[in-house]
């Protein structure tokens, strides 16, 4: 009895039950740079704060695969079309090709990410370098190039264009089409970056801020015709009918209030601070490296290991740091600015907290956090 090829494969995920991938699009989560987003948290120290916030950028990235897969279909569905919009489109026996782009662009969109995420990226990367720029150097390297061989034989260039957008490839030129598709994964607005994690976070770290019916948002997109409105988008852009307008309305405002009793937890961006001055110690004057072997070995774990470490040696680089994290001696905030307050009621307020009498020195810093 002769084995079968499996032509399919599926995860198992908490938001959008059944994930499924091709041959290809597994061969490329089966990469070294894909199963590195397993111990990348995905949303830094929060853990700490919400002891559910424990979640990945490999589930992340599998469930914005998704997503992008349903938006594709949906907005290239000959029925939802607007006759303006046609001529955009590719020839109708590429589209399949051009989906599994997008599917695999939407599976390299985070591979760039540094340990812990967004946390350290702005202080440890060399000037005018991103996240974005580490995924195309992964694109490129020799860790996918047996993905892009393989199956469909989709041109990498594509995928880099598709997984970061027009904002990073500042140089490159895009048509309406890739820009469309670049936005379906990217886009400020409709992205399903954005939805994945809203969706997701708000799950694991057990409140409802988050949630919104994207199930509708989702069946409601459309590729919108150039505007006639003065003023209007010159471009075909992502759009939804008037049908998902509160759908669309409901994504705008779960991202507001996750970014307002989230996001910007005072206790979750301390930790992020903390987390920052000890990497900058960690990596030293030249920062992280920016090559693909140096970045693939580093993860969370690594990063983790050496807080412990560096917690118990007084002497250690970031000592400081690492045990304020340890043992949750994080700065306090003692303050929050009110715009009606002026530099003499805050000066007013940090003399009370710092006197020559006393070694103040953490609650100054946190007083100097809150204000920034």
């Amino acid at each position: 009895m002769s084995a079968t090829v499996k032509r399919m494969h599926e995860f198992r995920d908490p938001i959008h039950n059944f994930i499924f991938l091709d041959r290809q699009e597994r061969s490329l989560v089966d990469t070294e740079p894909f199963q590195r987003l397993r111990s990348i948290h995905q949303l830094a120290l929060t853990y700490l704060v919400y002891p559910g916030a424990s979640h990945t950028r490999f589930e992340h990235s599998l469930g914005v695969m998704h997503l992008a897969g349903r938006v594709f279909d949906i907005v290239t569905s000959g029925q939802n079309r607007h006759p303006e919009t046609d001529h955009i489109f590719p020839d109708a026996n590429n589209l399949s090709q051009w989906r599994t782009a997008v599917c695999l662009a939407a599976l390299c969109h985070d591979l760039g990410h540094l340990p812990f995420s967004h946390a350290a990226e702005k202080d440890l990367l060399p000037k005018g370098k991103d996240h974005e720029a580490l995924t195309l150097e992964l694109i490129d390297s020799k860790y996918l190039e047996d993905v892009w061989s393989r199956g469909s034989y989709i041109d990498k260039e594509y995928v880099k264009k598709l997984s970061v957008g027009s904002k990073a490839l500042k140089q490159s030129s895009f048509t309406d089409w890739e820009a469309i598709l670049s936005e379906i994964i990217t886009g400020d607005a409709f992205g399903v970056d954005r939805m994945d994690y809203l969706l997701r976070d708000s799950y694991h770290l057990g409140v409802t801020y988050g949630r919104f019916d994207h199930h509708k948002l989702i069946e409601s997109l459309r590729i919108l015709p150039k505007s006639s409105v003065e003023g209007g988008s010159r471009e075909p852009t992502l759009g939804v009918e008037f049908g998902g307008l509160h759908s669309a309305e409901a994504l705008l405002l779960a991202r507001y209030f996750m970014y307002e009793q989230v996001y910007f937890h005072p206790v979750r961006r301390i930790y992020d601070k903390h987390l920052i001055d000890y990497m900058k110690e960690y990596y030293g004057g030249d920062g992280y490296k920016f090559e693909a072997e140096f970045h693939l070995s580093q993860t969370d774990n690594e990063i983790l290991s050496a807080i412990r470490i560096a917690a118990r040696d007084g002497r250690a680089p970031g000592h400081n740091s690492a045990k304020a994290i340890l043992s949750r001696a994080h700065f306090r905030c003692v303050y929050k600015r009110n715009p009606t307050d002026d530099a003499l009621v805050e000066k007013s307020i940090e003399n009370s907290i710092i006197s020559p009498a006393s070694d103040q020195t953490d609650l100054r810093a946190s007083f100097l956090y809150s204000r920034s």
